[in-house]
């Protein structure tokens, strides 16, 4: 999966389109017991994603997979996408 669409969400939780079409939620806040993690739950960190099509990082160094996030997210819908001539 390459993650084309991302967007922070409260609660600790990422918005996501992937390549395919699906769109999907993925909650980060069973991560947050972990070091790498910690300083996510300050809101105003987590907003600060940055995707990187196969993953996605924060500045504190945090980082997942787009595997982990595709072995773990809930598919909530699907979006066509419409090429133009």
């Amino acid at each position: 999966m390459r993650i084309v669409e991302l967007e922070a969400q409260p609660n600790c939780v990422l918005s996501i389109v992937a390549d395919d079409g699906r769109v999907g939620r993925f909650d980060v806040s069973p991560y947050l017991q972990y070091e790498a993690f910690e300083a996510l739950r300050d809101e105003t960190e987590f907003k600060k994603v940055v995707n990187g099509g196969y993953f996605v990082e924060w500045d504190c160094g945090a980082d997942l997979s787009a595997d982990t996030i595709e072995a773990q997210w809930q598919v909530v819908g699907k979006v066509t996408r419409q090429t133009t001539a």
